[in-house]
């Protein structure tokens, strides 16, 4: 929720929003809804639909402000109730805008119940606690707004450990899960976190959140990814090439790979974070805010989807990966070529091969290419006899292909 552009601080966080909490919740005068209106109808007037995240961002420092347990549950709920009422009811002078979801916290499984305070960056207080505290809020937004989506709880992770060669739910999720079906608490969406360099992780772990929000009966509920990125580690020399990889090719292939392989995994909507300025943005230049890499991979997937129809399309070659779809009046073809691996961080200096692909197209296409040379331009590297393309990708490209 932090862009100095808009607000910087002062923007989305309920704390902000409301910053006396002996106030009236009743009272309009007890909120401040100036610059999160900005910050919204910026997004909305780009085309944009928020996804609201009730609660606080992340607390790094020592000292905590905002991400201390409320003092009351239920009037910390009544307050969100008039935040929302503000933006889809027109409450308090307020819009009626198309916001249909709102999460209810972040990360509050960041840090177990022990960890000292100045530790616990997203939830100040228990695992129990938190439970009480989503179901008594959940219960309360459904109940006043049926109509909207209310969810959470935004995990860091979904799974902790191997067993076999199965991933499995780690105990905070399981336990989080069985609370709110035992209390018949709202849950129309699962949100959880994910930050890793292999793709195949990731659809792992979407395998397992499905897994586990049918086991305990939340068959409906979307499972969402909503802040997904690319790590090698957290610290040290890897969290350097972390950075260096996000603002260059590999980030960018990754995200092509990434969006194609959860197009065909049980997860219902994926964010990529982040498109706010800062070293997590694989999108825009930090100072110019022109396109990186990492952008092209958004408007091809973009052109896909715009076609409506996701078709079959499939390749044997390892590391590749593909995406197509057709509209009324064309057909478009994503090959992203990932070289995806559990090695260390320096396998990024192993040689992977280029590989031929072969593809049916009853008329020439145009192909459009991503590499370290190119931002998705039309190229002419390719061969097409009458009824076949065949062209050789590179490691860490991505072709778009289009044809009619």
């Amino acid at each position: 929720s932090f862009c100095s552009r808009y607000g910087g601080e002062h923007t989305v966080d309920v704390n902000f929003i409301f910053p006396y909490f002996s106030a009236d919740e009743t009272d309009p005068k007890s909120y401040d809804f100036q610059l999160t209106d900005e910050y919204l109808k910026t997004m909305i007037d780009a085309g944009t639909e928020p996804f609201f995240r009730l609660g606080s961002k992340i607390e790094h420092w020592s000292k905590k402000y905002n991400t201390k347990k409320p003092e009351d549950f239920f009037k910390w709920a009544r307050i969100c109730e008039h935040i929302i009422a503000h933006y889809v009811d027109g409450w308090a002078d307020g819009y009626r805008w198309n916001i249909a979801y709102w999460e209810i916290w972040n990360e509050a499984d960041g840090r177990p119940d022990d960890a000292p305070p100045e530790k616990k960056e997203c939830w100040g207080g228990t695992m129990a606690e938190f439970f009480e505290f989503y179901t008594i809020v959940a219960k309360h937004l459904k109940n006043r707004f049926p109509h909207l989506k209310i969810g959470g709880p935004a995990v860091c992770s979904v799974a902790s450990a191997w067993r076999g060669v199965h991933l499995v739910a780690k105990p905070w999720v399981d336990g989080f899960l069985r609370f709110v079906r035992d209390n018949n608490a709202p849950l129309d969406f699962f949100s959880w976190h994910g930050y890793l360099h292999r793709t195949e992780d990731f659809t792992l772990a979407a395998k397992v959140a499905r897994t586990t929000l049918d086991k305990y009966g939340f068959t409906s509920t979307e499972s969402i990814l909503n802040e997904w990125n690319f790590l090698y580690n957290w610290s040290g020399d890897a969290f350097l090439e972390t950075v260096k990889a996000i603002t260059g090719i590999r980030g960018a292939v990754f995200n092509a790979a990434m969006m194609i392989d959860c197009q065909n995994a049980p997860v219902d909507m994926l964010m990529y974070y982040d498109a706010q300025p800062g070293i997590f943005n694989g999108l825009f230049d930090y100072y110019t805010q022109a396109p990186l890499k990492g952008y092209y991979p958004f408007v091809a997937f973009d052109r896909l989807a715009k076609m409506g129809t996701q078709i079959k399309a499939s390749c044997k070659c390892p590391h590749i990966r593909v995406l197509a779809a057709e509209g009324k009046d064309k057909k478009g073809v994503m090959i992203a070529y990932y070289p995806s691996t559990r090695v260390s961080y320096f396998v990024r200096k192993r040689d992977f091969r280029d590989r031929k692909i072969t593809l049916p197209f009853s008329e020439e296409p145009k192909v459009y290419l991503l590499d370290k040379d190119h931002d998705l331009t039309e190229t002419t590297d390719f061969v097409y006899d009458g009824k076949k393309l065949t062209v050789t990708m590179k490691q860490l490209s991505l072709l778009y292909i289009e044809t009619k």
